[in-house]
């Protein structure tokens, strides 16, 4: 490991962020076991003071700092206050942070954050920590996921779109958007387009005729496409689909926080993914054939939709 430009040895790793029940804990679980296949030292440490019941092993937990339950109790906040309070504590006493996470040298770590979207948005005091780490001499890059069953709701969408990109810009890291639960999107309902058509972020105008044909969004056309041309104007918003227990959709969100934050890895970590990638062939849910399910399920719809039309 190389030294940094202050004297203390360079760290990688990703800070995983989004709404809660996007999967970030299970990301973090997943990516972590994936990692280790590969050679890699990971450490998850878990930045959320609401998450009593972690389900795998963590190598440093905010709760022996404060929890959110005690916060509460003693100060009568509520859910939301009672985290900007935990973030702002964590701030405070960020040397207790950094104690904490020189044993962990050496290690990749994952940060397994709290789900309230206004830290990521508006609020500064987890941006302060990330700023804190980069100081540190982390290299990081954040990865933001977002639940798949957005894609059937154009209206949601564009919310999920602005809120992407609010918090790009507010947290300052280099950035991976991430489309979680993509072994379940097929439960939630029709999606109007192809699925590249929400991952690459492509003309969002079609998104906008497509809500005018709701008779509640009509009214609000002008405020979407307001909100449309900015999230075109930036050109930064896009999204990489996940599959945690699919290995080649593991290895394409990997690549793409390595490219996002600089890690570099060596020729055995290659090899084993090499080996990883090939065992993994026949044995798992294939994540190109979610792609090709999702073609043919919007192909489908569309021939629906002409025999309809063919009957009228």
């Amino acid at each position: 490991m190389s030294e940094g430009s202050r004297g203390s040895p360079l760290a990688f790793g990703q800070v995983v962020i989004g709404p809660p029940g996007s999967g970030k804990t299970t990301y973090c679980q997943a990516m972590s076991a994936f990692l280790g296949q590969l050679g890699r030292s990971v450490a998850v440490v878990n930045l959320d003071p609401a998450n009593e019941a972690l389900p795998g092993p963590c190598a440093l937990d905010i709760a022996e700092l404060v929890t959110l339950p005690d916060v509460m109790g003693s100060l009568g906040l509520g859910p939301n206050g009672g985290l900007i309070y935990c973030m702002e504590y964590l701030e405070a006493n960020a040397d207790w942070l950094r104690d904490r996470l020189r044993a962990l040298r050496g290690h990749y770590v994952l940060f397994d954050c709290p789900g309230q979207v206004e830290l990521y948005t508006h609020h500064g005091a987890l941006k302060n920590v990330f700023a804190q780490l980069a100081k540190w001499n982390f290299r990081l890059a954040a990865v933001h996921l977002v639940d798949s069953h957005y894609c059937t709701d154009p209206g949601k969408f564009i919310s999920v779109l602005c809120t992407s990109l609010s918090t790009m810009l507010h947290v300052e890291l280099p950035h991976v958007n991430v489309l979680s639960k993509m072994d379940l999107i097929e439960q939630y309902g029709k999606l109007a387009f192809n699925l590249d058509y929400y991952t690459e972020v492509l003309d969002l105008s079609y998104l906008v005729d497509h809500l005018a044909s709701d008779p509640f969004f009509r009214n609000f056309r002008r405020l979407n496409e307001k909100l449309v041309e900015v999230i075109e104007d930036y050109s930064l918003v896009s999204f990489v689909p996940l599959n945690v227990q699919d290995k080649q959709s593991m290895k394409q969100v990997m690549q793409a926080v390595d490219k996002a934050n600089g890690y570099s890895f060596g020729d055995q970590e290659h090899r084993s993914l090499e080996a990883l990638m090939s065992a993994a062939v026949g044995a798992d849910f294939h994540f190109s054939s979610t792609l090709a399910v999702q073609e043919k399920y919007v192909q489908s719809q569309d021939k629906a939709v002409e025999e309809e039309v063919m009957d009228l």
